[in-house]
């Protein structure tokens, strides 16, 4: 009898381990890039635009109309293979006090640009966050937005699929506005088709590009709400089914024929 209880006790002891780790909809790590392409403009538009969004109306609809109603968000900038800097911690969001908590957060201070561009950098290390973090969420997303290849670090293709291995998702927010400093000779003209075939991944993953950045905040916005609730991506939207073949290794290729412009490695 006493074995019993003991078994009994174990048995029904053991799911309370899980309490460590709270369960939401969703777990959404929000890479944003910071290389040295980027303007210092460009870098506050991006900080407003995720703050924005994040308080809307459409993206607290999305996050109340969940199944649980609430997600966990982490805000990582990041530019370098090792370059990578948290913003805003893992954090429970599930009302508009906290959006708005997040929101002031991100616009508390506008840091300068790192240098260099590793998606898979990025990757990794978000793959490796989100498995770390206190949280289980029904959904595990990577929003990773940049204005150029990567060029730095492990190809992107191979992070990409380490994080797919782990079931995740990858969507992409390739920034692909017109910029005439001289940085700008790293990026490509097809940002999104690069994204599509070489970066974004696993379920429902899809690709919004932006073309101005007038327009940064409603594509954020857009691309939180499809990512929150789920919701299938529209013909606009570059889906991550079958996309041509593509050279994704272009960026490290036109790093090495420019390296010589600049003194770091």
């Amino acid at each position: 009898m006493w074995r019993a209880f003991v078994l009994l006790f174990l048995l029904f002891s053991k799911p309370l381990q899980a309490e460590d780790h709270f369960e939401v909809d969703v777990e959404l790590f929000l890479a944003v890039d910071v290389s040295r392409s980027m303007q210092p403009l460009e870098l506050e538009i991006q900080r407003r635009g995720y703050a924005a969004a994040l308080t809307s109306d459409e993206v607290q609809a999305a996050i109340g109309g969940g199944m649980l109603g609430r997600i966990a968000i982490t805000y990582v900038e990041w530019a370098g293979a090792y370059s990578q800097r948290v913003i805003v911690p893992w954090t429970l969001l599930e009302s508009r006090a906290q959006a708005e908590q997040i929101a002031s957060q991100i616009t508390a201070n506008f840091d300068d640009a790192l240098r260099r561009t590793s998606i898979s950098g990025a990757l990794d290390y978000a793959a490796t966050s989100i498995e770390n973090n206190a949280f289980d969420g029904l959904r595990r997303v990577i929003d990773v937005s940049g204005d150029g290849p990567n060029n730095m670090g492990d190809a992107v293709t191979s992070a990409r699929d380490r994080v797919l291995a782990r079931g995740m998702t990858i969507n992409g927010l390739p920034l692909m506005t017109k910029d005439d400093s001289i940085t700008s000779r790293y990026n490509i003209d097809d940002l999104d088709a690069y994204y599509t075939a070489c970066v974004i991944g696993g379920s429902g993953a899809f690709v919004l590009p932006v073309i101005d950045w007038a327009e940064f905040e409603e594509a954020v916005r857009r691309k939180l709400v499809l990512e929150i609730a789920s919701t299938p991506v529209t013909e606009r939207l570059w889906r991550a089914q079958s996309p041509p073949p593509y050279d994704c290794l272009i960026g490290e290729k036109i790093w090495e024929q420019n390296r010589s412009l600049f003194a770091y490695p």
